[in-house]
């Protein structure tokens, strides 16, 4: 899941994501709120958590770090299985040193999104062990 009010930005990383990993199924949310209303959705009994959310902090109504004091709020099991890495244009300290009092949020990268990035983060979050 993207979630990141820049359209183009979106585009983007979608694009990256997919271009190497066609079988991955990206969902797109313009908001902390959208998002937020599309993982409490229980309507659709298949659909499961995503894996990954992609979060970006500065988005208006509802920035990165209001999306995780709600978010926080949700089912715990839920929570275990869902990987967050801010996805961000601020190259700040104190928002990366930030992300760290977050336990549910795995990394911090800057954007853009890019093949050598994605790699960093399948091999380090989704790579199967070898037997």
């Amino acid at each position: 899941m993207l979630v990141d009010d820049n359209p183009d930005d979106n585009f983007f990383h979608e694009r990256e994501i997919k271009k190497d990993h066609l079988e991955a199924t990206v969902v797109v949310k313009n908001s902390g709120t959208e998002a937020l209303e599309y993982l409490k959705s229980k309507k659709d009994i298949e659909r499961l958590p995503p894996d990954l959310i992609f979060l970006d902090i500065n988005m208006p109504g509802m920035n990165g770090w209001e999306f995780l004091e709600e978010y926080s709020l949700l089912d715990n099991k839920f929570q275990s299985d869902v990987l967050i890495i801010m996805l961000t244009t601020s190259d700040n300290p104190d928002d990366e040193e930030r992300t760290r009092t977050w336990s549910n949020v795995s990394d911090y990268i800057t954007k853009p999104l890019t093949k050598e990035k994605m790699k960093v983060i399948v091999d380090k979050y989704f790579k199967l062990p070898e037997h």
